[in-house]
């Protein structure tokens, strides 16, 4: 998320003055004028930063080397500058808690990643005033501060500034028994001072949380906004899976033996219940259509995939041409306004149209019974300790990371490579597995785009939002082609 460009065509001093420090506490909002199209791309870029920043800290221990290790190389692969702003933003699907515990985790890894001249000018400009003791103070206390700072020796002591604070600023370090207490103040080595600056980043961060909470229902009447925050709750930012590179690499032959080696949960239950019922209400069409289609079935394939099934149960070969032909060629972009559809991702699928009774689609870790789904990873040969850690993600809602836990179960990988995000997207990566670490081509050529509400290169606020509107009409129109007749 890169300002650089335009920070050097509108900053004004008082800008250069806000910006000039490497870690914000966000208290001045940009005075900048960036399009809609901007304004998307930040807010999405932003959330995808959070989003890794959580599935790390469910995968790794928190501030352990292996964690800061893995922030790190995720922090440049997303070539994110530390001068970017907090969205503010609060989309549907319980994204309020996402942005806070992260937003806290992001800053915390920033302060420490500051040179020590750094943080203390951090402190200066936030009026974070906090006293260091004088030398007569450390010398009467050295003892004391020994024993109660970690990792101290009486050197190390001699050659720190210890921060004298009340100690109801700093209960996290009081409950680990990390400082010393005396009388109402607590004594704080430098290197610990983090835990303040954090109390106070929580604090500010609750309020900001809370006030736009309160503005939301005004900022959702501006028709300019609406619905780019209402895309904001389903925004999927990685690789295109519409554009066919794969086209007719596979056969109807193969998706037996697929849909057991590399297909996920979801499609994996879909094409089970296809091949038993003969039949699939439109939304499991919908997910299973256009994920088939993602991973190289062409249009002449799927018509024949989906009526010799279709003719098995109680739809004829006549029925079939007249109710189900149309819609599967629209999906293809060979009908109506020609558009070609992209594959579901997995947030499509946990947070829009749930199952109801006699569905099928939808996503297993998040839909369905927890004493259901442990039967089923126990007719797929799950070990009983994959179930448990399996079960134990899905407790904390952290439905993509159990789905990526079964991949690595299920292929014998200790650590998967990469962070789950798509259905088709774990099918690559199981083919790349199975075909011994080989690169497959189409991952490779096909682009980077947002699923549906495509970010597109900046342009005018209100071709954006035309854009968004022509979107949804036509995701609408699809849904009902697919309904049955």
């Amino acid at each position: 998320m890169q300002f650089s460009s335009r920070t050097k065509k509108f900053t004004t001093n008082s800008q250069t003055e806000l910006y000039s420090h490497p870690l914000l506490f966000y208290v001045q909002p940009p005075l900048e004028n960036i399009s809609l199209v901007e304004f998307e791309t930040f807010a999405v870029e932003r959330l995808k930063l959070l989003k890794t920043i959580e599935n790390l800290g469910v995968s790794y221990v928190k501030l352990s080397d292996q964690y800061i290790k893995k922030l790190e190389a995720e922090s440049k692969a997303l070539n994110f500058l530390y001068r970017t702003e907090a969205t503010g933003l609060l989309p549907n699907g319980g994204s309020e808690t996402l942005v806070y515990t992260t937003e806290v985790d992001l800053f915390r890894y920033r302060f420490n990643d500051l040179y020590p001249k750094q943080k203390l000018e951090f402190l200066h400009r936030n009026n974070l005033q906090y006293d260091t003791i004088s030398v007569e103070e450390k010398k009467a206390l050295h003892d004391k501060l020994v024993s109660s700072s970690y990792a101290f020796s009486g050197i190390t002591v001699e050659d720190q500034d210890f921060y004298k604070v009340p100690f109801q600023d700093a209960l996290d370090l009081v409950r680990l028994r990390k400082v010393y207490l005396k009388a109402g103040y607590v004594y704080i080595p430098h290197q610990e001072i983090v835990t303040i600056v954090l109390n106070d980043f929580r604090t500010r961060l609750s309020k900001a949380l809370a006030l736009t909470a309160r503005s939301l229902p005004a900022v959702h009447s501006d028709e300019r906004l609406q619905p780019l925050l209402n895309h904001l709750s389903h925004a999927y930012v990685g690789q295109d899976y519409s554009n066919q590179k794969n086209v007719g690499k596979i056969s109807l032959e193969q998706i037996d033996s697929l849909s057991g080696k590399s297909f996920p949960l979801c499609m994996r239950q879909i094409h089970q219940s296809l091949r038993e019922n003969h039949h699939l209400r439109h939304g499991g069409r919908m997910q299973y259509g256009l994920f088939l289609k993602g991973i190289g079935l062409s249009l002449e394939q799927a018509l024949q995939f989906w009526r010799s099934e279709f003719i098995k149960g109680k739809v004829d070969a006549d029925k079939f041409d007249k109710a189900y032909a149309y819609s599967i060629r629209h999906m293809f972009g060979k009908e109506g306004k020609r558009t070609d559809y992209t594959p579901y991702s997995c947030m499509k699928v946990i947070l829009s149209n749930a199952p109801s009774q006699g569905d099928y689609h939808g996503c297993p870790f998040r839909h369905s019974d927890p004493e259901l789904l442990k039967q089923k990873l126990q007719v797929y040969k799950v070990s009983p300790s994959g179930i448990i850690q399996i079960l134990e993600l899905i407790k904390g809602m952290h439905y993509q990371l159990a789905c990526q836990k079964y991949f690595e179960l299920t292929h014998n990988v200790e650590e998967a490579s990469f962070s789950l995000n798509h259905p088709n997207q774990y099918f690559i990566e199981s083919q790349k597995v199975l075909a011994g670490g080989r690169d497959i081509k189409r991952e490779t050529d096909a682009p980077q785009k947002p699923q549906e509400n495509s970010t597109k290169a900046p342009s005018a606020a209100p071709e954006a939002a035309a854009n968004t509107q022509d979107v949804a009409e036509m995701t609408e129109e699809l849904d009902s082609f697919f309904q049955d007749a």
